[in-house]
C-alpha cells in the first residue's frame, strides 16, 4: 500500500522560509513525477511544482524564483523549499507521485502553510 507523508507545515511570517518534505513508501513501480500541489480555500486545487526522473523541475509562475523542489530517489522522497512567502501562498499543500506502466497516481493527505502576521 502506498503511504505519502507529509511534513513541515505551519505557520510562518510573510517573507519567511517553509520547507515541505514527502516521503513515499510501499512503492512497487518506477516513479516518474513527484511534485506538490496546493488548496487554498475556495480555489481549485492547483499543481505548484514537480521534478521528473531527470531531476527536471517544474513551477508555476507565481512560485518561479521562490520555491524550488528536490527530490532524493534513494528516499523516495521530495522536497519544497519555500522563501519569500506571501499570504497568498497560504493553503493546504499535497505531494503526490506518478509512474509505473500503468501510470498510477498517489497523493497525500496535505500538509496546511499559512502565511501571515
Amino acid at each position: 500500500q502506498v503511504q505519502l507523508v507529509e511534513s513541515g507545515g505551519g505557520l510562518v511570517q510573510p517573507g519567511g522560509s517553509m520547507r515541505l518534505s514527502c516521503a513515499a513508501s510501499g512503492i512497487t513501480f518506477s516513479i516518474n513525477a513527484m511534485g506538490w500541489y496546493r488548496q487554498a480555500p475556495g480555489m481549485q486545487r492547483e499543481l505548484v511544482a514537480n521534478i521528473d526522473r531527470g531531476d527536471s523541475p517544474y513551477y508555476i509562475n507565481p512560485v518561479k524564483g521562490r520555491f524550488t523542489i528536490s527530490r532524493d530517489n534513494a528516499k523516495n522522497t521530495v522536497y519544497l523549499q519555500m522563501k519569500s512567502l506571501k499570504p497568498e501562498d497560504t493553503a493546504v499543500y499535497y505531494c503526490y507521485v506518478d509512474g509505473g506502466l500503468d501510470y498510477q497516481f498517489y497523493l497525500g493527505q496535505g500538509t496546511q502553510v499559512t502565511v501571515s502576521s
